[in-house]
C-alpha cells in the first residue's frame, strides 16, 4: 500500500479517531436496527418512519451498519496507516454523513441534538480530508 509521506501526524491521527468514533456508534447502530427492525434494541418508534419508503427499520439501519459503520472503521485504519486514499476516503464518508443526516431529518421531520452532532461531525470529516488532500498535494 502506498503510504503519504508528509502529512502531520495530528492531523491523520485527529481524522482516523474521528472515523473510529464514528464507525464504532454506527456499527452498534446498524446492529440494533438489523437484529430488532422494529426500532425496540434502540428505542424508536415505527412511526418515525411514516413518510419513509421503508416498513421498518431493516434498511436503513443496514446502510447504517455498512456505510458509516464498516466504512468508518475501515476509514480510520486507511487514514491510521496513512494510505494515499486516506483524503478521497474521508471526503466520501464525511459527504455520506451529512448527506445521510440531512435525509433522515426530511424522512422523519424532526430534529435531535445527534442530528446536529453528527451533521457537525460528518462536516469536520469531510473538512479534515479536504485538509489532508491539500497538505499531501504539497
Amino acid at each position: 500500500m502506498k503510504t503519504l509521506a508528509h502529512p502531520p501526524g495530528r492531523l491523520l491521527l485527529g481524522l482516523g479517531c474521528l472515523q473510529l468514533f464514528i464507525g464504532i456508534g454506527a456499527v452498534a447502530g446498524g446492529v440494533g436496527l438489523v437484529s430488532a427492525p422494529d426500532g425496540s434494541a434502540l428505542g424508536l418508534p415505527l412511526e418515525l418512519l411514516e413518510h419513509s419508503p421503508f416498513p421498518d427499520y431493516f434498511i436503513p439501519g443496514l446502510v447504517l451498519l455498512i456505510v458509516n459503520g464498516l466504512g468508518s472503521l475501515a476509514g480510520g485504519i486507511i487514514t491510521l496507516r496513512r494510505s494515499r486514499m486516506a483524503a478521497e476516503v474521508a471526503i466520501a464518508l464525511g459527504t455520506f454523513l451529512v448527506l445521510w443526516i440531512v435525509v433522515q431529518i426530511a424522512i422523519i421531520r424532526s430534529v435531535h441534538w445527534l442530528h446536529v452532532l453528527y451533521f457537525i461531525i460528518g462536516l469536520i470529516e469531510t473538512w479534515l480530508g479536504l485538509r489532508l488532500r491539500r497538505v499531501a498535494a504539497g
